[in-house]
């Protein structure tokens, strides 16, 4: 698989890290491997542009469900503030 290869060019990388902060480098290219067919699909002449695009698109989908969570949560103390 092309995006193993890729990953496994990263290794050295992750071995520099801290010990603590390798699960979260391991969490962030098992997000490289949920969008991998959809990075695959892409074409792009370089295989880490896929990767790169498949992380900023998982991070961009973190990102809006954790503000429509807050928006939410905002929503709820609005509504209990008035009723108070």
């Amino acid at each position: 698989m092309v995006l193993e290869e890729e990953l496994k060019r990263w290794k050295r990388f992750r071995d520099a890290l801290r010990i603590d902060e390798r699960p979260v480098f391991d969490d962030l290219m098992d997000e490289c491997r949920r969008n991998a067919s959809a990075a695959g699909a892409t074409a792009l002449p370089a295989k880490a542009e896929g990767m790169f695009l498949s992380l900023l698109f998982s991070h961009h989908k973190s990102l809006k469900e954790l503000r429509d969570k807050i928006e939410r949560i905002n929503r709820f103390l609005e509504e209990s503030n008035r009723s108070h």
